[in-house]
Formats: C-alpha cells, structure tokens, sequence
C-alpha cells in the first residue's frame, strides 16, 4: 500500500513538474515592447552536404526580395556553413553582423538583446520546433525549405504569426 501512494505521488509530482516546465517554457518580449522574430530553415542542401546546392543559393538570394520589406535588425545562426550560407546574401545588402551562436537558450538571448526590434534566426530541423514553441507557436516551425515564419511577440503573448514561402513558386 505504501509503494503504492509513494508511486503516485511520485508520479503527481512528475506530471506537475513537466506542467510548470511547459508553462515556463514560453519565451514574449519585454514589457512595453513588440517584438518580431523570423524563423527560416536553412536553404536547400543535397543530403549529407553542408553546403548549399544550386537551389539553395537561389533561395538564399531570394530571402533579400522576400524581406525587403521588413527592417531586419539581427541575424543569429548557429556554426553551420548552409546556415551562415542562406544568410549570408541578406547580411551583406543590409550590412547586418550574422551573430553565430549555440541554439541553447536562444529564445531568452533573442529577447534580451532584440526586444522591440527585429531578428532572424536561421535554424534547422532539430531546433526550429522547440524555439518555435519557445515564443508561443503552436505545431511545426519552418522545417521545410523557403518556409519564412514571422512571429510578433507583445510582452505576454504571441500576438500574431505570419506564415510564408519565398525563393520558389507561390512565394514571396
């Protein structure tokens, strides 16, 4: 009886503390603040290269049409060639540092020296669903090559989430 009660408090505990992880998991801006993210995937890649095929680097040009509209203050990628690679063609018509950085803690990082600004994160796919969710984002993030994902972050909340394509047909 006794194994049983501790098994379920146990248990309890375990499922209370995954809630308060996933409640404490999602990353808004500062208070005050608006805050745009971009979530891209990396431009197309043959499998197994590091390097962008000849896709990709049309796609990777694409990406400067696609946001030319918007004022993009940060880049952030982490230290991987067909990252730095698909931004690299945005970075150099805005003379936009690219910040290479760990994707651990990218979400807080992002708000803390973005809020109220505009940053583009540049990921791959064993990074963009967690920081999607990160900033409130509900289902998959960008995992499929030309997805362009701009979220706005108030203080509490995602506020809205724009969902787009660019560097092919149908697209930006």
């Amino acid at each position: 009886m006794k194994s049983t009660t501790l098994t379920f408090r146990l248990g309890a505990l375990l499922l209370l503390a995954l809630f308060l992880i996933g409640c404490a998991a999602q990353v808004y801006s500062e208070k005050g603040a608006i805050t745009t993210v971009i979530l891209i995937r990396h431009a197309d890649r043959d499998l197994g290269s590091d390097e962008l095929n000849d896709k990709g680097k049309l796609r990777a040009k694409a990406l400067v049409n696609a946001l030319s509209h918007i004022e993009v203050d940060a880049i952030y990628s982490p230290n991987k060639k067909r990252n730095i690679n698909t931004v690299r063609p945005l970075s150099r018509a805005r003379d936009i540092k690219i910040n290479v950085i760990e994707t651990s803690d990218l979400a807080e990082l992002i708000v803390k020296e973005s809020s109220g600004k505009t940053s583009l994160w540049v990921g791959n796919t064993s990074n963009l669903d967690q920081i999607f969710a990160r900033f409130g984002g509900a289902g998959t993030g960008p995992n499929i090559y030309g997805d362009l994902y701009i979220l706005t972050l108030s203080h509490n909340k995602l506020e809205k989430l724009e969902k787009l394509r660019f560097g092919g047909s149908g697209s930006l």
